[in-house]
């Protein structure tokens, strides 16, 4: 049976798409903070350990930098594969339920 728009968003499938939008993207953004400031914080009270040479030119810090940069490509990676697949498809079902 399809819906009026008001209808919709108020229902509870919607509700709960939106909850899980969030749910999904504060996770994301938690664990990309976490390993930015966590690279941040390692630099300022552990300066010596990411000086410590693993080369003859590297130090720790540069792998860690690109740790971190790669990291938050996976996590951006991880929104968009999950947007794709189940969030554009269940707004599309609720889309289909909207009557004009």
């Amino acid at each position: 049976m399809k819906k009026s728009a008001h209808e919709m968003l108020a229902s509870p499938e919607f509700r709960k798409l939106v909850s899980k939008r969030w749910t999904i993207s504060i996770v994301l953004t938690i664990l990309l903070f976490l390993i930015y400031y966590g690279y941040i914080l390692l630099i300022a009270y552990d300066k010596s350990y990411m000086a410590e040479k693993i080369g003859e030119v590297t130090t720790r810090g540069i792998p860690f930098g690109i740790g971190v940069i790669v990291l938050s490509w996976i996590l951006t990676a991880v929104y968009v594969l999950w947007a794709n697949s189940v969030y554009d498809a269940e707004v599309g079902r609720l889309k289909d339920n909207i009557r004009h």
